[in-house]
């Protein structure tokens, strides 16, 4: 039976019923219900949204140079070129600008579905971003790199994609992980020292090993001995920013070429996909890593929806008391999964290093570990989401970097290029205060007999 819903201000526009099998002859109805927008926040989404329209119709439409823009959407090593070709400047921002605008009118007046208004904002920002890079190309001095761009994209967005995951992992079965942070960064010394000494397969393999041993320091003092899950987390972070510091200094500092110069992956094309136009040289000129992230997303994301192991997960994530009296081992779980979690986390920090620069730094993740758990949280928990979000602020950071080669028509201060990334995730997870919720059990200790 659905739910009734008294409640002024909110409709039910629609409602479905799922049942699903918890344990053996033990079902559960599912109830998914859609609510009408309240007027104030129907109005208020609309009201954003065209404000988004006048910026990018009247800022950017005004700002822009005379010239029109010209694109390049071939990467690196491209299988079959595509021609670069030009679009007409202020005429395509003043249309995009004009197209967002009339979705916040329309979202004013009648207002989207839930689901309808995800797609009208993802549109949104897909426009203001060809308006925008069409504004940064109007100088037409040079092409607009799309190609380069989205392959940088991807680049920076793979350790920010495995740690979301990894932090998917233990936080949908109720466990924090502020400690994304010191798990990359035990991944990424792992990783260069057994990559060095044995070669980058044997230090990948290091690198996820040293991880899941991360993982599970989080696992014994959060499940077992119920420490508060975000100061362990801050703690974990303090613990792996000192110790491989110290290892740093006592190991590589002095003795570089046996224990910091690992061998760096190289592409593996994929034969026929590689060479489709666009798409072949961004998605299937990758390393081993960026495969494997593939591979942990679309597993995780099958997994968590439709098997038992992700029912279970989500029911310990949601409820742990009921689901132990059903027949789940609640703590057994939670120790697989935040084990699981801290291999993948290590798995980030291997891309840091025999992923990408060849080498270990003191605190290099730079806060990378931070940036995926808010990828987490603006995905809503989710790994489309994750994946989405952390993709986003992978863009961030590339577009830092190509805007830095372009003559735009207004000079941008390179420091606030270097702000990019970081005020992008500000805005991004601000925007959805009190909006999101987490598990409904996330960071709350179980004792079995409770």
């Amino acid at each position: 039976m659905s739910p009734e819903l008294n409640n002024d201000s909110t409709d039910v526009v629609d409602s479905s019923v799922a049942t699903v099998e918890v344990a053996p002859g033990k079902v559960v109805e599912q109830h998914v219900v859609e609510l009408k927008q309240t007027t104030a926040r129907r109005v208020g989404t609309g009201a954003a949204i065209i404000l988004v329209g006048l910026i990018t119709a009247l800022v950017l439409g005004m700002s822009a140079g005379s010239q029109s823009a010209s694109f390049d959407l071939n990467g690196s090593d491209p299988g079959i070129t595509v021609p670069k070709f030009s679009l007409p400047g202020v005429g395509l921002i003043v249309a995009c600008g004009i197209v967002i605008i009339l979705l916040g009118v329309a979202q004013i007046v009648r207002g989207f579905s839930k689901s309808t208004l995800r797609w009208v904002g993802i549109a949104t920002g897909l426009l203001f971003l060809v308006a925008f890079l069409t504004w940064a190309g109007t100088e037409g001095k040079q092409a607009v790199q799309i190609g380069s761009l989205l392959q940088q994209t991807l680049f920076l967005a793979t350790p920010l994609i495995l740690g979301s995951m990894a932090g998917l992992m233990c936080e949908k079965t109720g466990v924090i992980n502020v400690a994304i942070e010191g798990q990359m960064l035990f991944g990424a010394f792992a990783g260069a020292l057994f990559g060095t000494i044995a070669g980058s397969y044997f230090g990948l393999i290091a690198a996820v090993v040293v991880g899941c041993l991360a993982g599970s320091l989080l696992a014994v003092f959060a499940i077992k001995f119920t420490v508060n899950q975000v100061i362990l987390g801050v703690v974990i972070n303090a613990f792996a920013l000192g110790l491989t510091g110290y290892l740093y200094d006592a190991m590589m500092a002095n003795d570089a070429t046996s224990t910091n110069q690992p061998d760096v992956f190289s592409p593996i094309k994929i034969p026929v996909l590689g060479d489709i136009p666009v798409v072949g040289s961004l998605l299937f000129n990758q390393t081993i890593i960026t495969y494997l992230m593939y591979l942990i997303v679309i597993v995780i994301d099958v997994m968590l929806l439709r098997s038992r192991w992700g029912l279970r997960t989500r029911a310990v994530g949601e409820h742990p008391k009921a689901a132990d009296t059903v027949g789940i081992n609640v703590l057994r779980l939670r120790y697989r999964n935040v084990i699981i979690g801290g291999g993948i986390a290590g798995l980030a920090g291997a891309a840091l290093t025999i992923g990408s620069v060849g080498q270990f730094n003191k605190n290099m993740t730079s806060g990378q570990g931070f940036i995926a758990l808010a990828a987490l949280i603006f995905g809503r928990w989710t790994p489309r989401g994750a994946l989405g979000a952390a993709l986003f602020f992978g863009f961030a950071s590339a577009l830092q970097t190509a805007l830095s080669l372009l003559a735009t028509p207004v000079k941008i201060d390179s420091n606030l290029l270097q702000m990019l990334p970081y005020l992008a995730t500000i805005f991004a997870v601000a925007g959805l205060v009190g909006r999101v919720r987490a598990p409904a059990a996330d960071g709350e200790p179980y004792v079995k007999g409770d």
